[in-house]
This record gives C-alpha cells, structure tokens and sequence, in this order.
C-alpha cells in the first residue's frame, strides 16, 4: 500500500520525502521492522519510540511517522511529522489492514470489573446462535474458536487491527472486545468502529497509572463520546456513574438494572451455588451462575443480544446454557463436604461482589474463609480495602502472596494488615506461601463452609521479581482435595 493512501485521515505537520512509496508493513516496535516497512514512534510511559528510529532504518524501514524529526536525517528515508503519534496510530493501522472493524458488528466493553465476562458470554452466545465470531479479553484473543494468546486487556492498534484483519478474512460477523481505560486513554482504539458499547460499573483500579479517580472516569467515558450515531449504548443504570458516561453520547442509550426502572430488568428467584433461577423482562430462566454481580452481567450481555437483532426467547434459551469464565467463581466441591471457591476478584469491590453472592447462597448456614493478597507494583491505596473487604465478609481470613512483583510480599501483606483495627486482627492470619495459605484455609474448614480463594482465577502464574513461576489456585486445591 502507498504512504499516501495510509495518511488519508490523519493531517501531517510536515512530510520531507516521497509518499509514493510503497508500504509492506506498519509498526510500533523498532524489533518488529522490515524491509520497507514504517516505523511509528510513540512516547510510552515506559520508553521513547523516537530514541530506536536509527535502529528500524537499519531494519528496513523506509518512512518515520514522528512527533519529533531527528536532526541526521537519513537519504531515501520519509519523514511525517504530526502532533501526536499517538492519536496517528489506529488511524493508519485501520488503513493498512483493509478497515476491519467496518466489516464486523464490533461490541466494545469497558467498566472496572465484569468486561471479560460479558465479552466472553456474547462471543459464546452467538456462536451458538451460529455466527463466526472473534473475542479479545484479558484471559485469550479467539477468532471462532482458535485460541490466539493475550498480553494485554487491549492489544496494541497494530495488533488489534491484524487481529480484527484475520477475523474478518476467516469470514468472522461479530467481534466482542474487552475496551480498558488503558487502552481508551493511550489511543490504542483509535480508528475503530464500534456497533455498540456497554458499561459495567465503575470502582477504584488502576490509580497507579491515571492517578486521580476523576481521570480514570473520563478515560472510560471517551469510549462513549466517540460512539456514532448509528451505535447503541448499553449503561448501568445501578451504578453511579452510569449515566454519566452516557451523557455525551451520540449513540442509542439503553439502561439495564436489577433495582431501579430501566430498559432491561433481572431479579433473582431462586439461588444455590450451581446457579440461579432469575426474572428477566417477565420471563423465567436458569442460569448456570451465582451472585447479584452476574445478574447485572447477564443482563449486559441479554441488552446487547437484543439491541444486535435477537429474539428475547432465543436470547435466554442460550443463556442458560453459558458457563462462567474461567477462574470467576468457579466452584470446587471438597469430598468432606465444603466448598472451595476460586475467584479473580482483585479489587476491594469485586471482593465484596464475591463474599455478597457466597453468603446470599449460605444464607447464613456455614462459615467463609478468605485467602487474598493483594498485587505488588500497583495502587497501594487498595491494600487496606482489600483487608477490610475481606475481614467484613468473612469468619476467618488468611492474608497471603499474591503477584509480589518486585516488592517483597511481606511488605504487601502489611500494608493489609495496616488497614484492620485490633478487633478486626482477631479473625486474620497471615501466611506468605499461598500454597501454605491454601493448604492452611483447607484444614480450618468443615463440613457446609465454603473457603474463597481470591486474587489470581484464571492465572496460572506468580509473578515474582519478573519471572512467571508456575501457579494455579485451581490445580492446587484439587491436588489438597485429592480429585
């Protein structure tokens, strides 16, 4: 493809070279480059783009899009310069690779806590409905069936655009994508077009990166400004700030709720940890999954179904026959009568979702044991909440190792501690080996208790000092169990 053709939609301060040449590839990363490909420089929160423009023309690039052009140019090089790389990227990479997100019903879901169930429910719902469909989530990327490994939430504009590229060519109809406000706030979404968007909630996560609250509101409600008029958008009308992010919206706005008048509406009539029996919009469905939280999930993923075209009744006959998501609440039975439940809640609210689904199932019969940690290198101001969180909820808590990262774990699991009164000290332990922890929740347990085992689900890894060692709360407890 021409330079020229790829900067149809962005506008160039300056370009010194030919734009008649012919582009075979488009990157971000200078390790990635070849012959006669361009190179975009990005200024990350990590590392400058701008300081390995020598090394991709050594790699073959022949054309630079920049914010700043070196002064030693190079001969038979081409050099764009605009105001933000940034907001360039998915602008180009749409181009490049043919406008994919045009040639899908793309649904994006953003919210701090249920993306990566409500985006994996509707890729499975309409694969049973028989459409080829592709996912990106945190847990994998799936184009109708093939697994193709994740890194991140949202993958780089580069790379979301190949991968929507190969969705569309194995003849893919609808996409769900996992938006988080990482990705919305550094561009990496730029260019797509969304055919919906969904709103979870909106909690504390991710200070560390955007700082304030406030900043990591707006960077959700983008996504909703930039929706067109011919999209819909689905909002939570239970959370706070649901209607906020819809306020500016050009799309359709629908509300769901399981409290207040809304356009989709559940309630819960029956609950057991196997599932639930639930009321959504007049009819009676069950449902394989437990907890008010999913309610509100199920009812993302029934609005979205139905604002895509499907019917109310086709739309329940095939959610209840979903599954939960790896590693969300995943139930394993003990032989000596209690449960174990593995859980990815990783924030203080999800923590609370979690405890509040186990004791609406108990209802008051058996005792909760928590084991949690909390992450290292991340908001540290969550720590204590996750301990308070956790001692609220529960009759016994052991405070364990998490990913550390490349803090000292005993350092994390003070700062939780630092958060509970001498009252509240009385019902906790602290243990850093999580297998100890584990083994430890299992051998205070009896029969009808049900031991919560938060933090990591579907990881399979503990991140320590920047090596992924092996670990699956899952594997762990089954070895304890002996099944």
């Amino acid at each position: 493809m021409k330079l020229k053709e790829l900067l149809k939609n962005i506008k160039p301060i300056s370009i010194e070279g030919d734009i008649d040449v012919e582009i075979a590839g488009v990157n971000i990363d200078s390790r990635r480059i070849k012959d006669g490909h361009l190179f975009i420089a990005i200024k990350g929160t990590q590392v400058d783009g701008h300081s390995y423009i020598n090394k991709a023309i050594e790699l073959g690039a022949i054309a630079i899009l920049c914010e700043d052009v070196p002064t030693n140019k190079i001969a038979g090089i081409t050099y764009i310069k605009v105001t933000s790389t940034e907001d360039a990227v998915g602008k180009v990479a749409t181009i490049f690779y043919g406008d994919p997100s045009a040639k899908l019903k793309l649904v994006g879901v953003t919210g701090t806590n249920g993306k990566t169930t409500i985006a994996t429910l509707l890729y499975n719902m309409f694969r049973k409905f028989g459409y080829k469909c592709g996912l990106l989530s945190t847990v994998c990327n799936y184009i109708d069936g093939e697994v193709i490994p994740a890194d991140h939430t949202t993958p780089d504009p580069i790379e979301l655009n190949e991968l929507l590229g190969k969705m569309v060519s194995e003849g893919c109809e609808y996409a769900f994508m996992e938006c988080s406000s990482h990705a919305i706030a550094q561009k990496r979404i730029g260019g797509l077009k969304f055919t919906g968007g969904i709103f979870t909630n909106l909690t504390r996560d991710h200070l560390d990166y955007h700082k304030t609250f406030e900043n990591y509101r707006d960077a959700k409600k983008a996504f909703f400004d930039g929706l067109p008029k011919s999209a819909f958008a689905i909002t939570n009308a239970d959370d706070k700030n649901g209607m906020v992010m819809v306020q500016n919206t050009k799309a359709t706005v629908k509300t769901y709720s399981t409290r207040t008048m809304a356009d989709f509406k559940a309630r819960i009539l029956e609950c057991h940890f196997e599932g639930m029996y639930l009321d959504v919009d007049g009819r009676e469905v069950g449902v394989q999954f437990i907890g008010k939280f999913n309610v509100s999930n199920l009812l993302a993923v029934y609005g979205a179904a139905i604002m895509l075209g499907k019917k109310p009744e086709d739309i329940l006959l095939v959610m209840s026959t979903l599954k939960s998501v790896s590693g969300r609440l995943e139930p394993i039975q003990s032989p000596d009568g209690y449960t174990a439940i593995v859980d990815y809640a990783h924030t203080p609210d999800a923590l609370e979702n979690v405890l509040n689904a186990i004791h609406e199932v108990l209802d008051g019969k058996g005792h909760v044991i928590t084991v949690c940690g909390a992450g290292g290198n991340r908001d540290k101001g969550k720590r204590p909440l996750m301990a308070q969180e956790a001692v609220k909820q529960s009759d016994k808590v052991i405070i364990t190792s998490d990913n550390p990262r490349f803090e000292e774990p005993q350092d994390i699991i003070n700062d939780m501690l630092a958060g509970l009164n001498t009252q509240q000290m009385k019902k906790v332990i602290s243990i850093v080996d999580r297998k100890e922890a584990i083994r430890t929740a299992c051998m205070m347990a009896q029969k009808g208790d049900v031991i919560l085992v938060a933090g990591k689900g579907h990881e399979d890894y503990q991140d320590v000092k920047g090596v992924k060692h092996h670990f699956d709360d899952k594997e762990i407890i089954h070895i304890i169990f002996g099944n």
